[in-house]
C-alpha cells in the first residue's frame, strides 16, 4: 500500500466532507437565498455539486491507487497532484486580490487543498 496515497485520499475525503456540510451552510444557501436572477444563482449552484462530486471521485480515485497500486498509479497521482495544486493556486490568486490584511485567510480552503497535493505528489514519486 502507498501511504502517501491514502493519506492524500483520506485527507481529501475530509475536505470533500466538510466542503459538502460547511459548504451548504455558508456560501449555498446565502446564494439560493439572494436575490441574483435564477439562471446565475442555479449555474453555481451546479458548480458546487460540481467540485463537490470533483472532490469525492479524487479522494476515491487517490485511496484505490494507495491500496490497488495498479499500473499507471504513478501518472494518475502526479495529475491528481496537478489538480489539487492547480485549485490551491485559484485560491490564493484569489484571496490574494481580496481587500484588507490577513486577505489569504478569508479564503483558507487553500490550506486544505496544498497539502492533498503535497502527499499526492510524494506518492506519485
Amino acid at each position: 500500500m502507498n501511504v502517501w496515497l491514502m493519506s492524500a485520499g483520506v485527507a481529501a475525503a475530509a475536505v470533500a466532507a466538510v466542503h459538502v456540510i460547511a459548504g451548504h451552510a455558508d456560501p449555498v444557501r446565502p446564494l439560493l437565498d439572494s436575490a441574483l436572477p435564477a439562471v446565475p444563482k442555479r449555474t453555481l449552484h451546479v458548480v458546487w455539486h460540481w467540485v463537490s462530486v470533483d472532490l469525492v471521485l479524487a479522494a476515491l480515485t487517490l485511496i484505490v491507487l494507495a491500496a490497488a497500486e495498479p499500473v499507471g498509479t504513478e501518472l494518475v497521482a502526479l495529475l491528481t497532484a496537478i489538480h489539487f495544486a492547480a485549485y490551491t493556486v485559484v485560491f490564493v490568486v484569489i484571496a490574494a486580490i481580496l481587500p484588507g490584511p490577513w486577505r489569504l485567510l478569508r479564503l483558507p480552503q487553500w490550506m486544505l487543498l496544498a497539502p492533498i497535493a503535497a502527499l499526492s505528489l510524494a506518492g506519485a514519486a
